[in-house]
C-alpha cells in the first residue's frame, strides 16, 4: 500500500494510458457486436424473405430500415476516425 503511493507519480501516467486503451477496446467491441448482430438481421430477414415468409413489401421496408442502420454506425465510425485524425 505504501509502496503503491510512493510510485503513484511514476505510475499513474501508464494506468492512465492503460484505462484509455480498455475504454477504446470496449467501444470497438461494442460497435462491432452492433455491426455484426445487424448483419445477421439482415440476413435473416434475406432468408425470411427467399423462403416465402414475408411478403416483398415488409422485406423492403425491413431491409431498408436495416441498411440505414449499418450506414449510420458505418458514418459515425468514420467521423470518429476524422476527430482522431
Amino acid at each position: 500500500m505504501v509502496l503503491r503511493l510512493l510510485l503513484s507519480p511514476i505510475t499513474a501516467p501508464f494506468e492512465g494510458v492503460i484505462w484509455i486503451g480498455e475504454q477504446l477496446l470496449e467501444r470497438a467491441e461494442a460497435e462491432l457486436d452492433d455491426k455484426e448482430n445487424l448483419g445477421k438481421r439482415l440476413l435473416a430477414l434475406q432468408l425470411a424473405f427467399d423462403m416465402g415468409d414475408i411478403p416483398e413489401e415488409d422485406f423492403e421496408v425491413q431491409e431498408e430500415e436495416l441498411l440505414l442502420q449499418i450506414q449510420a454506425l458505418e458514418d459515425e465510425a468514420n467521423q470518429e476516425e476524422d476527430e482522431i485524425d
